[in-house]
């Protein structure tokens, strides 16, 4: 079971003293999603990411995800999409499930609600290899 949140990715790498021509560097970032309903643990996202930071498959609020994302990389991210979350059947099966649990936190009548309202179109389900 195993998923990612995709991103379209920019940022600038610190030049004291040099300089980059570019210097901005286009990316993706991958943000691997830890197992439905497990408690937060070390990884830098919890499995209620998707909730709490994107809309319609679009960033929510993109400056403190990007501050997030640039603290995790030692860059400064100057841009940050959200592309797709990939997630191979397992993943999607035990998200959907565990949505399910509990419809009232995410303020929807059904599982496909959720999904709609958070992710819109952008699920891409993929072999567990691929994510």
């Amino acid at each position: 079971m195993k998923a990612a949140y995709t991103f379209a990715a920019a940022f600038r790498v610190p030049t004291d003293g040099a300089a980059l021509d570019p210097n901005r560097f286009e990316t993706t970032l991958r943000l691997f999603a830890p197992a439905p309903g497990v408690e937060p643990g070390p990884e830098r996202i919890d499995w209620l990411f998707f909730r709490d930071r994107l809309w319609h498959g679009e960033v929510g609020d993109e400056a403190p995800l990007r501050a997030a994302a640039s603290e995790w990389l030692g860059v400064e991210v100057v841009s940050l999409s959200f592309s797709e979350l990939r997630a191979d059947e397992a993943y999607l099966d035990a998200l959907r499930a565990e949505i399910g649990t509990d419809l009232s936190r995410f303020n929807a009548d059904s599982v496909d609600e959720v999904v709609h309202q958070y992710l819109g179109s952008s699920v891409h389900v993929v072999a567990t290899g691929a994510v």
